[in-house]
């Protein structure tokens, strides 16, 4: 394991390993499912090199008087936006299953920015990412 206190949370990490992929990404659901049961329609949990990217898609508000002029249809809306993913973080990986960086979207930016998590740390479990990202988004 590496030692997460003498890492760059905004840079380095090590490549996930198939066998972490898979136990992250059953951690991920099963806490999402004990706490946040219902609050979007599904979850994407993808892997690359060193990252996991962590999305939830939602069923989209929409009026139901749709302007006749609008570029698109009421329908061809609802579907763009069922299959518009919420960017809730992506995690780096150091090497311990225990403690990765977290960075969380910024759409002002259209990138990634690292960030903290909220006991003031830069390093933490995905339960508590998803935790920090539900505040915001779930």
């Amino acid at each position: 394991m590496s030692n997460t206190r003498q890492q760059d949370p905004d840079s380095g990490g090590e490549e996930i390993p198939d066998s972490v992929k898979s136990r992250m990404k059953q951690r991920i659901l099963k806490y999402v499912e004990i706490n946040f049961a219902g609050r979007y329609t599904r979850l994407d949990i993808r892997f690359h090199d060193k990252f996991c990217y962590v999305d939830a898609y939602d069923e989209p508000d929409v009026i139901e008087d749709w302007p006749a002029n609008f570029s698109e249809t009421r329908e061809e809306h609802i579907e763009r936006m069922r299959n518009t993913p919420i960017y809730l973080f992506r995690l780096r990986y150091f090497g311990d299953e225990e403690q990765w960086g977290i960075a969380f979207y910024s759409y002002a930016n259209n990138a990634y920015e690292t960030s903290m998590f909220p006991d003031g740390k830069f390093f933490g479990t995905p339960e508590l990412a998803v935790k920090t990202s539900a505040g915001f988004h779930l």
